[in-house]
């Protein structure tokens, strides 16, 4: 496995749950320092049309609590090129379950261009903030 200075994932992290964290521990297991994105109220609204159960800055800071966090930022855009450029990290963490999107693979062909890496992390089955959700309030 190789071993990265810095690495970035992002993530709404509503309703956070044990995919959350499979993901925030396997990237620390991969990088001396994580840096961490979280979605702003109104980020996550434009991408998923729809508005975060637990406000922003709550969310803030139960992934700033994580023992694997090293750094939390906002995240108010979907750019990861534009996080790039002000975070410098050497490689990109995300669940595969985006692996296949357009918008990934479109993100992968920049990364290589300048010697970043994207590692996708394996989803965890059978959990999701959606399908909490749908549990808590149908």
């Amino acid at each position: 496995m190789k071993k990265y200075k810095i690495g970035y994932t992002t993530g709404v992290f509503d309703l956070f749950h044990i995919g959350h964290l499979n993901i925030l521990r396997r990237a620390k297991k991969m990088c001396d320092y994580l840096i961490v994105g979280v979605s702003t109220d109104q980020l996550a609204w434009e991408y998923k049309n729809k508005k975060p159960i637990i406000p922003y800055y709550e969310r803030v800071a139960i992934v700033e609590a994580i023992r694997y966090v090293d750094k939390v930022v906002s995240q108010t855009t979907m750019d990861k090129m534009i996080a790039w450029k002000e975070l410098k990290f050497d490689v990109m963490f995300h669940g595969d379950d985006w692996k296949d999107t357009p918008l990934y693979q479109k993100y992968k062909e920049q990364f290589e261009l300048i010697g970043i890496d994207l590692v996708f992390i394996p989803h965890t089955v059978g959990t999701s903030s959606t399908d909490l959700a749908k549990k808590f309030f149908e």
